[in-house]
């Protein structure tokens, strides 16, 4: 039986290869060459025309041979049919009587005292009726000054905004407010906490571990009338029972 010996060299591939690519390239330019001279011939043909003066003036008279228009820009339509818009009439609230910068509509205390002292009626908000409801504006307390901004604002209050010195007098000795010159201090400590909630804390931090968070605290405190009661919850964070 015989066997067929012949096989495809690269060499020999590279030899196809390239001849097919130079007959390609060289159909291609002279397929160019061709069209552009069909273009340049039929530009010859067409342009056999005598460039006199005659025939240049016949031409540019041809051109300007055109209908003129009058362009008008002026308007032809008014707002005068338009209907008039009127405009939003805006509430004007003259300013109240300067002893009302205090006022709140629903706390007035000399109405609140006219109310039934039964279980202590009289506490309750009582919002003004329809014909009470007052139409002015309350106005600022003689000196108002703009409001401390944060953080300032947790620890300092104009007294001009404020002006009243009674909580600075009766609890004095409980260090809630300070009246320091021309504002008010908030210690931040009360009875409970004379050196403040932070050195309180860090009093409890010296018994137990609180710097690996794994032992969260809330502390509730009361009022002043209860503020003697302080509940704390102590447990660790995975824990769902606390432990009190």
């Amino acid at each position: 039986m015989a066997v067929n010996n012949f096989s495809f060299k690269p060499g020999r591939l590279n030899l196809y290869t390239i001849t097919l690519v130079a007959i390609l390239c060289a159909v291609f330019y002279l397929v160019g060459v061709w069209q552009q001279s069909i273009g340049k011939s039929l530009i010859f043909a067409g342009g056999n025309y005598a460039c006199t003066a005659s025939t240049v003036a016949a031409t540019i008279e041809n051109s300007t041979a055109t209908t003129v228009i009058d362009l008008d820009f002026a308007a032809h339509h008014t707002a005068a049919d338009l209907p008039v818009v009127q405009k939003a009439r805006r509430p004007n609230f003259p300013p109240c009587d300067s002893k009302l910068y205090e006022y709140t509509p629903c706390e007035d205390r000399e109405r609140s005292l006219k109310f039934d002292r039964d279980r202590l009626i009289y506490r309750e908000r009582h919002c003004p009726e329809a014909g009470e409801i007052l139409k002015c504006r309350v106005p600022a307390p003689a000196g108002y000054k703009v409001p401390f901004r944060w953080p300032e604002s947790r620890d300092f209050a104009w007294f001009s905004n404020v002006p009243h010195k009674e909580l600075t007098v009766e609890k004095k000795n409980q260090n809630w407010v300070r009246f320091e010159n021309d504002r008010f201090r908030f210690p931040g400590g009360g009875t409970m906490f004379p050196r403040g909630a932070d050195a309180y804390i860090d009093d409890i931090g010296k018994l137990i571990n609180l710097a690996d968070g794994s032992i969260r605290t809330a502390v509730d405190t009361g009022w002043g009338g209860l503020g003697y009661v302080t509940v704390f919850g102590f447990k660790p964070s995975g824990l769902n029972r606390p432990l009190d």
